[in-house]
C-alpha cells in the first residue's frame, strides 16, 4: 500500500480548531476511505450506500448522534444530504463532536457543504497517486517532497547534479515509465496485477464512471453524446479548446460541450487550464486547454496502448505537476499563455512572488532554440518569472537562454 499520509496535511489539519468537521473530495478510487481509516483509526466508520443502515442514521437527533457517534467517518455523505445538517446541529451543539464526510461527486457533495457547512468545515481534494506517493512502498515510507514540491514550497534545493548519478535513478525511471503507462490510482499499483488486469479495471473504472457518476452528476439518460464529447476532449488534450468544433463532431451544442466539460471537471477526470489574459495591450489567445487528470484513464478513451504523443505526454505532466502542488495545500493558481503569433507557455503557475513558467517536450534531446518562447516573456506579464524550465525526456540538465533550465520530467517530478 502506498503511503500518503506523510503528503497529505489532513492529520495536522485535524488537530485545529477549524478541523472538527473535514470534507475530503475527490473522483471514485483515489483512497479516501483507506486513507481517513487509517489517519482516524478511533472513528466509528458508516457508509451512506448502506440501505439498511442509513434510514436509522437519518432518524438520529443532533443529541444522539452527539452522545452516541461524537466522532465518525460519514462515506458517500451526499446520498443523503439531510445528514448534512445533522451534522451541523451536532457541530453547534457539542464543542467536542468530530466527522470526517466523504464523498467522491463535488457538486453534490460541496453545493451542499457550502450551503450548510460554510465557516464550520475544512475542503481537501484526493487525487490519483503522485510520482513520489508512487515511491513510496507502505504507510510507513515517508513520502518524499519532489524537486518541483520543494520549488513550489520555496525549499532549498542544493544545485543540480545529473540524475544518472541519482542511487535511486533505476526505481524513479521504473515508475515513471509505470506511471506513463498506466496512471497513479492505487487500485492498480498492486505488484502481482498483470498488464491486462490494469487495462481491464481502468475500463471498467472508464465504464463505472459514465454509467454510475455522470448518471447520478448530471441526470443524463443517454449517454452517448457525453462520452462522444469526451472521447473528443481526449483527442484534443493540451491542444486549444475548440468547443465549436468538438461541437460539430458530438453532434450537440457548443454550450452543451461547456457543460460536459463542467462535469468533467468536478468530477475530477479533468481539469480545464485557463489561458492567461491579463495584458490588455498584448494579443493574447484566450481559449484554455483541457489536461485529463489521471494518463491511464486518458488512454483507456483513447483505446490507446503505445507511446504517448507530445500532447498526451504534456497532459501527463500538467496533470501529476497539478497533483504534486494540491497534495502541497497551497493557493497556487495555474494558466497557460499563448500569443497571436504562437509564441507559448504550456503552463504558468501563479504564487506570491511570481511564476514559475515551465514548457514541455516529449522529447531527449533537447536543443537551445527549444528556449524561444521565453525571450522577453517578462513583458507579458504582471509579475516577475521566478524559475523557467523546460521538462522532457532528456536526461542531461541543460542551462539555456533566457535564464531557462532544461531538466529531465522524471527529476523534476521526484
Amino acid at each position: 500500500m502506498h503511503n500518503r499520509k506523510q503528503s497529505y496535511p489532513i492529520s495536522n489539519k485535524s488537530k485545529s480548531k477549524f478541523g472538527r468537521i473535514i470534507v475530503v473530495t475527490g473522483a471514485r478510487q483515489t483512497g479516501k476511505t483507506t486513507l481517513v481509516k487509517s489517519v482516524f483509526k478511533n472513528f466509528k466508520y458508516i457508509s451512506i450506500e448502506d440501505p439498511i443502515t442509513v434510514e436509522d442514521y437519518k432518524k438520529l437527533s443532533a443529541s444522539q448522534w452527539g452522545n452516541l457517534y461524537p466522532r465518525a467517518i460519514l462515506d458517500e455523505i451526499q446520498k443523503e444530504p439531510q445528514l448534512i445538517e445533522s451534522i451541523k446541529a451536532v457541530y453547534d451543539q457539542f464543542d467536542d463532536s468530530q466527522y470526517i464526510l466523504l464523498g467522491s461527486s463535488q457538486i453534490m457533495l460541496l453545493k451542499k457543504v457550502k450551503e450548510s457547512l460554510a465557516g464550520r468545515c475544512l475542503i481537501f481534494e484526493l487525487f490519483p497517486l503522485t510520482l513520489p506517493e508512487l515511491l513510496t512502498n507502505s504507510w510507513g515510507d515517508d513520502v518524499i517532497e519532489s524537486y518541483f514540491q520543494k520549488i513550489l514550497s520555496q525549499k532549498e534545493v542544493g544545485d543540480l547534479v545529473s540524475i544518472l548519478l541519482d542511487e535511486n535513478y533505476s526505481n524513479k525511471t521504473r515508475v515513471y515509465d509505470y506511471y506513463l503507462k498506466f496512471g497513479g490510482y492505487p487500485a492498480i499499483t498492486d505488484n502481482s496485477l498483470s498488464t491486462s488486469d490494469r487495462y481491464d479495471w481502468l475500463r471498467n473504472y472508464v465504464q463505472t464512471y459514465f454509467e454510475r457518476d455522470i448518471r447520478d452528476l448530471a441526470e443524463i439518460r443517454n449517454l452517448e453524446p457525453f462520452t462522444k464529447t469526451q472521447k473528443l476532449l481526449a483527442i484534443n488534450t493540451a491542444q486549444l479548446t475548440n468547443y465549436s468544433q468538438i461541437a460539430a463532431d458530438a453532434g450537440v451544442s457548443s454550450k452543451t460541450v461547456q457543460r460536459f466539460l463542467e462535469y468533467s471537471n468536478i468530477s475530477y477526470q479533468t481539469i480545464t487550464l485557463q489561458a492567461w489574459a491579463r495584458n490588455s495591450k498584448k494579443r493574447l489567445v484566450k481559449s484554455p486547454k483541457v489536461h485529463f487528470t489521471d494518463v491511464g484513464v486518458l488512454r483507456t478513451i483513447l483505446n490507446k496502448k503505445d507511446d504517448l504523443n507530445g500532447h498526451e505526454f504534456e497532459s501527463a505532466m500538467i496533470a501529476e505537476i497539478y497533483k504534486q502542488a494540491k497534495n502541497l495545500n497551497l493557493n497556487n493558481s495555474f494558466y497557460h499563455l499563448r500569443t497571436s503569433d504562437r509564441r507559448e507557455i504550456d503552463l504558468l503557475i501563479e504564487t506570491e512572488k511570481g511564476y514559475i513558467a515551465i514548457e514541455i517536450k516529449k522529447t531527449e534531446n533537447i536543443r537551445a532554440v527549444d528556449a524561444r518562447h521565453f525571450k522577453n516573456l517578462e513583458y507579458l506579464l504582471d509579475k516577475p518569472i521566478i524559475h523557467k524550465y523546460i521538462l522532457s525526456n532528456d536526461t542531461e540538465i541543460k542551462y539555456l537562454n533566457y535564464g531557462v533550465v532544461a531538466m529531465p520530467a522524471v527529476q523534476f517530478l521526484t
